[in-house]
Formats: structure tokens, sequence, C-alpha cells
């Protein structure tokens, strides 16, 4: 903490110190230069970018590849799951329509879970390896997922490329690492914009360039040949990132900052195998104690936040279909709304988020999305729908950015990594969980009961930051 403090010292202007006349205080602030974001930001948001785009391509074409493989399985695994999936389907009396859905829920949940696994310990390696070595392995993976989908003629492949994809994944967090060690305090929100922007701008045009091909592809080309393509191009992305990597990364993290045995990352890697562990930040030592309990705080509200988020991202497709009867352009077109909403307010807005601010609009935006989820499940109409969607977008535009952005100030130098890889997966834990327990609440009890007992759930994690002393 004593390196982040003087960095921190060191970007506060000594004329907001210094008693002086009017005059002599517009000169000095004059003359204080806007600190320029370093160029390694950028680099990290086009490797996010390619990163999210190839893995966004795939999300439309889901329903296509399972029907595939429920006829062309030659590993005998899909009829496998199928006979489970289809108990679960029962039990929560799903109509046989959206088995599929069920299906494919289970399987995001999956990639989510190894996710969550990988994250914390893909941090802690890099906390001893450097950040730029383990982000070329990570994306390396990335890539061989997507080789090994491209060769899928079976359902146990593409589970395979699922699981590698899913255990290559801690790549995001080691994007927020370089962006935390390449930052001070005044740009460090810029850079965690730039994040969201990533995402939102990968999550509008990969499913729409994935929707093209499912609409356009020849489906019955024989040996499976119309997913080949999009799996070259997911393919072909990663290779791109990889490439980005090797020649415009440079390490961030220096010999000295680092952590100094292999057997702490090790161990580290350990005790994330305890859930609870993950929640305490157990992993993390030799900081104050209102440090670690700031830490804790924060993982609570964003565990929380992501996980009803993801119960509501997952099922208002089911909402979509079976209330209003919405199309798969209908559905197009909500998503693109709500996708261009978050990337306007994160480019332009969030980006520019002064340090002093970020806690004030993290607050804003988990109140905000209570009044979403509400709006969700009383909606009788589109504009309605659409009403409590935007609101959503917006939120979402703001508190996951901002959740990041304060939880980045904890911890050494040598432990950044670890921080942000707990972080991280903290929301892929809640990924995990939420789309389950959504499907669960949703075909239980109704859409209206879920989103609006979802909404007044997240009165607590936004009550608990606002009164929290972070």
């Amino acid at each position: 903490m004593a390196t982040l403090r003087n960095r921190q010292n060191a970007t506060t202007p000594e004329v907001e110190q210094q008693p002086s006349s009017s005059n002599n205080n517009n000169n000095a602030k004059a003359t204080v230069p806007k600190e320029k974001s370093d160029p390694m930001i950028y680099i990290i948001f086009l490797s996010l970018l390619f990163d999210l785009l190839a893995f966004t391509i795939i999300l439309p074409l889901l329903p296509s590849l399972l029907e595939y493989y429920r006829v062309n399985d030659s590993s005998g695994l899909y009829a496998s799951l199928t006979t489970r999936v289809r108990w679960f389907q029962q039990l929560l009396g799903a109509p046989d329509r959206y088995l599929s859905v069920l299906f494919g829920g289970l399987l995001g949940s999956m990639f989510s879970f190894l996710q969550f696994l990988a994250s914390p310990i893909v941090g802690s390696l890099s906390d001893y390896y450097g950040r730029k070595p383990v982000l070329l392995m990570c994306a390396s993976g990335i890539a061989l997922s997507y080789l090994i989908w491209a060769c899928s003629s079976n359902f146990a492949l593409f589970v395979l490329a699922r699981i590698v994809g899913g255990i290559s994944k801690g790549n995001i967090s080691l994007c927020m690492s370089v962006i935390t060690d390449v930052s001070s305090v005044r740009t460090r929100g810029r850079g965690m914009a730039l994040v969201g922007v990533a995402f939102s701008l990968g999550f509008i045009l990969g499913p729409m360039i994935g929707a093209m091909f499912a609409i356009f592809s020849n489906k019955t080309a024989g040996g499976g040949a119309w997913f080949v393509l999009p799996s070259l191009l997911a393919l072909g992305l990663a290779l791109g990132d990889v490439l980005l990597l090797i020649f415009c990364l440079r390490e961030t993290l220096p010999q000295e900052k680092r952590a100094r045995e292999i057997s702490s990352a090790l161990s580290y890697g350990l005790q994330l195998l305890n859930v609870s562990s993950i929640f305490r930040f157990a992993a993390i030592k030799n900081v104050l104690r209102k440090d670690i309990q700031a830490l804790r705080t924060i993982g609570l509200i964003y565990f929380m936040y992501l996980f009803l988020y993801s119960g509501l991202e997952f099922t208002v497709t089911f909402l979509m279909y079976h209330k209003f009867g919405y199309t798969s352009m209908d559905q197009a077109k909500m998503f693109l709304t709500t996708g261009i909403v978050m990337t306007l307010l994160q480019g332009s807005v969030v980006r520019r988020l002064p340090e002093t601010k970020i806690k004030s609009y993290a607050i804003f935006s988990l109140y905000l999305i209570v009044p979403a989820f509400i709006l969700v499940g009383l909606a009788e109409n589109s504009r309605m729908l659409y009403a409590g969607m935007i609101l959503f977008a917006i939120s979402t535009a703001f508190a996951v950015t901002c959740l990041t952005t304060l939880v980045s100030k904890y911890g050494n130098d040598d432990q950044k990594g670890s921080v942000l890889g707990i972080f991280r997966s903290l929301g892929a834990l809640a990924r995990a969980l939420g789309p389950v327990v959504g499907s669960i609440a949703f075909w239980c009890v109704g859409s209206k009961i879920t989103y609006i007992t979802g909404g007044l759930l997240l009165v607590y994690p936004a009550f608990a930051l606002q009164r929290a002393r972070i």
C-alpha cells in the first residue's frame, strides 16, 4: 500500500495544499498538464475487442450447433447429457421447445465455472512470471479452443473446445491487471471504462456476425461444414490477438515488483479451491485490516450484483419469446439497443469519471438496477419492457467498471493480479450460478415474481456500498 499511496500523493498537485492568492492559484492550475493514459491501455482494449468478438460469434449459433450434434454426434455424449438435461427440464416444468436453451445454459454455466477456477490462479502466476507471458499463454489457449471447435466432428470435441476456452479465460482479469499496472489513480477509471467499451462493442458486433452465419450458412452441408467457417473466423481473430500481444504489448510488471517465490503463487491457487476463502480474500496478506474489509465488501457486492444480473440476462430471452412473442429479429433489436446505450455511456461518460466520483456512480448504478428489474417484471407491453432494459443497460455501463476501479486500488504492487483475479473469479462464480437459479425461479414462480424479487434483493448491495467506508 505504501507504493500506491506514494503514487497517489505524487499525482496530487501541490497547489491544492498551499494557500495563495486566487491569481496564483489560477496560474498554478493552468500549468498542471492533463495526465495522459499509457499507450498499453489501448493495446489491451484492442486485445479484448479481438477476444470478445471471437467469443460472441458462437452465441447465436448455439441452437443450430446443438441440433446438429443431436443428430450427428458419434461420441454418444450428447445423448447421455440430454437425458440429464431433460430431467432438469421436467423438474422445472419447462416446455419441450426450451430443452436446447436449458442445455445451452448449463454449458454456459460450465464455461463460467471453469473461468471461476482459472482466473485467480492465472492472476497469481502473473504476479510471479509477469503479465505478458501469462497473457500470451491464455490467448494461445483460447486460439486452440477455436481450432478444436473447427475440428469438432462430434459433440465430445465441441465440449472439449469449451473446456479449453473456459480454462484459458483468465485473460480478462490479466488485462485489468495490466491497466492497473500502467495507470495512476487519475487515469485508472479511464482504462477500466475502455474495458467496458470493449465488452459492449464485442457483444454488439460479435452476435451480429454470428447471426449472419446462422441465417445464411448452409446448415445441410455434409460433414458439418456450415460451422467451420465461423469457427475459423473466431480462430483468425484469436490469432490476431496473439500477434498483437507478441509485438505490441510490453511487460508492465517490473521484476522488482513481482512475487518473490513461485511456491507462494501455487499455495495461493490451492487456497482458491475453498470458496469461502475467495469471499474473504484470504490469499491477500500484509495489507491493512481496513483494506481487507474493503475488499470483502466490494467482492460481496459484486457477486450479488452479477448473480442477479446473469439470471436476468439468461432468462430475458425466455420472457421476450414466451410473454411478448418476440422473433429472433425482435430480440436482436432489443440487445442492439441496450448495447448501443452501454457503449455510448462507457465511451463518453464512464471513462472520464474522476477518481473521487467512482464510488458515487457505483452506488447510483446499483440503485438504478432496482427499478429496471421491477419494470421488466411488470411489463405488459414492449414500451415498458424497453424502458426496463434501457435502465438495465445504463446501470450495467457504470456498475462493473466502477466496482472494478474501486477494487483495483487495494493490494501491494505484487498483489494486483491476485486481487483482480479473485474479483474476476467472484464474477465468474456468480455467472455460473445465476442462469441456473434464474431458470428455476422463472419456470417455478413466473417472470413477474422473479424480476421483482431480484430488484428488491439488489437494494442490499447498493445500501451496503453506500454505507461502506472505502
